[in-house]
């Protein structure tokens, strides 16, 4: 499975095909600076002619045997399992992501093809009662017909998968426009892992672009029904504006600003080690990331050293060493940006517990406390490997404080007691909590979404469906109805 030149291609209609742009898109290796591909990108008249071939190959997939459209994700599954070596290569160059984490996304795609199998047979109509007699009211749930997919770069197999098989699994067909910093891993690797699964033609077509090249070409088209998008909440809140306004559903999984709660009943070497994961996982390029640490004043100190401790112990550089925690971030832009974050809030009065150096795309770890409570480093989104330490006291200020964010996406709560774990939780105004756990998961059917700027709807299991297809009510009359004129 080369990547170099047999990936750096538009997928459409079945056929691999160098978009008609007048540019291209550059696919760089964020450790090393190393181009990976030259990708030319698609344009307006390629996402129609993507849409219009999804819409023409989805009618006859609807009425495929959703028994024989499982075969499809069975297949699939094997071939990930087959080359998982070769694709964990593929995602530490195109992400920057170390090998832990790529063993991470490999496992949450192996378990979304896993749940993409069941959930082609998921899908059950009803028959309801009627007032009227001799009639009966049939409510059939059926594919919504094309899907639009907008996938990140953080984790872009799982991610675009997470719609993309759900959505073909459930009768579907698909246009998906990964992120331009990942086009192989999060496009046109799904591509071809679904088209040697045996996929048919048309029912997923994958558009490498920009929208300086298509604008809103990819939103406004009349075909897709759904719009799935993930990224932050700034393009979440575009993506929304103009669906509503051609009358699309979207499914919109934006940014998190995510409280990691010690208690002080928690188990502190624990609480520190699920922080660590919480944080830093994949550079802090994760959603879920807790970026602000809330600790009971009582256990402040004896926490903060030792999680300052193992901060210092966590080693940056090269993702393709087995030793490495902390890769770079996904381009120089980023790194800029996080750096800038960090010394606006030292600026504005908070203090480096531990300063990293940025060379470049690696960014040492920052840890920072005694933050301002007006410094707007506390209600943004960090994407990058910096975390907050804010004392607390007493439960009341904790929840003040963790619901003190636009944001509303996970979060967790550390304690010696579950049950208080879990009245805690249950105040924090977020889409998903866990007790005595770290800040990221994500499970195939448990409804996954976020509150406030966090998103709007759920994916996973039932809210897939629900996400995905539609329902029809079609009336049937046995009898003969009494109509009034």
């Amino acid at each position: 499975m080369s990547y170099s030149s047999e990936l750096a291609l538009q997928y459409i209609d079945g056929q691999w095909k160098p978009g008609s742009g007048s540019w291209e898109i550059i696919d760089f290796n964020p450790y090393n600076g190393e181009k990976i591909a030259s990708i030319t990108v698609a344009t307006v008249a390629e996402v129609d002619q993507a849409y219009r071939a999804a819409e023409r190959a989805q009618k006859e997939w609807a009425q495929v045997n959703p028994y024989t459209r499982r075969l499809v994700f069975e297949r699939a599954l094997r071939i990930v399992e087959d080359r998982e070596r070769e694709i964990t290569e593929i995602i530490i160059d195109e992400l920057g992501g170390t090998r832990v984490k790529a063993g991470f996304e490999l496992a949450l795609t192996k378990d979304m093809f896993r749940e993409a199998m069941h959930l082609s047979l998921r899908p059950e109509g009803r028959i309801l009662p009627s007032p009227v007699d001799g009639k009966e009211n049939r409510l059939y749930r059926l594919p919504v017909g094309v899907v639009g997919i907008i996938s990140p770069f953080n984790f872009p197999l799982f991610l675009s998968l997470k719609s993309v098989a759900p959505a073909l699994a459930l009768g579907n067909g698909v246009v998906l426009k990964p992120h331009q910093n990942t086009p192989i891993v999060g496009g046109t690797l799904i591509a071809r892992i679904l088209e040697e699964a045996g996929l048919p033609p048309g029912l997923l077509n994958v558009v490498v672009t920009d929208i300086a090249e298509i604008g809103d070409a990819l939103i406004e088209h009349p075909v897709p029904k759904v719009i799935s998008f993930t990224g932050s909440d700034k393009v979440g809140r575009h993506v929304a504006q103009v669906a509503a306004g051609h009358f699309k559903r979207t499914v919109l999984e934006l940014g998190g600003n995510s409280a990691l709660i010690v208690l002080d009943d928690a188990d502190l070497d624990y609480a520190v080690d699920a922080a660590v994961f919480s944080r830093f996982a994949h550079q802090g390029q994760v959603c879920m990331a807790a970026n602000r640490v809330l600790v009971d004043r009582s256990v402040e100190k004896e926490f903060t050293e030792r999680f300052v401790a193992r901060i210092r112990g966590l080693r940056v550089g090269d993702p393709k060493d087995p030793a490495t925690h902390i890769g770079p971030l996904i381009n120089p832009n980023q790194a800029d940006a996080i750096e800038a974050q960090i010394i606006q809030a030292i600026d504005g009065g908070a203090t480096a517990l531990l300063r990293g150096r940025t060379e470049g795309t690696l960014m040492e770890p920052s840890v920072l406390t005694g933050v301002p409570a007006d410094a707007p480093i506390l209600s943004t989104e960090i994407f990058g490997p910096v975390v907050l330490v804010i004392p607390f006291d007493g439960e009341d200020e904790a929840v003040r404080i963790a619901n003190d964010t636009p944001f509303g996406l996970s979060g967790a709560v550390h304690t010696g007691d579950v049950e208080r774990g879990v009245r805690v939780a249950q105040r924090i105004d977020t889409g998903m909590i866990h007790v005595n756990d770290g800040t990221i998961a994500d499970e195939p059917i448990v409804a996954f979404g976020g509150e406030k700027a966090s998103g709007v709807g759920r994916l996973n299991g039932e809210s897939t469906i629900e996400a995905f297809t539609t329902l029809k009510w079609i009336g049937v009359q046995h009898g003969r109805s009494a109509f009034p004129f």
